[in-house]
């Protein structure tokens, strides 16, 4: 596995999202070591605003030349956006999986939504384990 990026500042689950927190909101996408897996992106299954799910659910799927795999909600809460740039450029998942590569912000629901998921130094162990 080649290197890969894992800002500090995010949190990270163990199917392979992010987490950022931005204005008591939650943004989450796909870490850069998931996009590298799973090469180049073609389309991105986005999720209803206003849907619910809890910790470990699927929101999604995310299709590149390789496979298809489910996309897992890091933390409970509702949808309150979406990405829709991506249905007509999923490749900036691979481009720009920290940024404009986002794939939906959530309204946390619990005390402390952030508490199951890795630091960056975490996350990386967890990915060096499975190499």
């Amino acid at each position: 596995m080649s290197e890969f990026e894992a800002p500090k500042e995010l949190r990270y689950s163990k199917d392979d999202e992010w987490v950022r927190t931005a204005d008591g909101k939650f943004v989450v996408g796909v870490t850069d070591y998931a996009q590298q897996q799973l090469g180049d992106v073609v389309f991105v299954e986005l999720p209803e605003v206003g849907a619910d799910f809890a910790a470990g659910d699927s929101f999604g799927t995310i299709e590149s030349v390789k496979a298809v795999s489910d996309l897992f909600c890091p933390i409970s809460g509702r949808v309150t956006a979406v990405n829709g740039a991506l249905e007509d450029a999923p490749e900036t998942v691979n481009q720009a999986p920290y940024g404009d590569g986002w794939i939906i912000e959530l309204e946390a629901t619990g005390d402390d939504p952030l508490a199951e998921l890795l630091d960056a130094d975490g996350y990386r162990a967890f990915c060096a384990d499975r190499d």
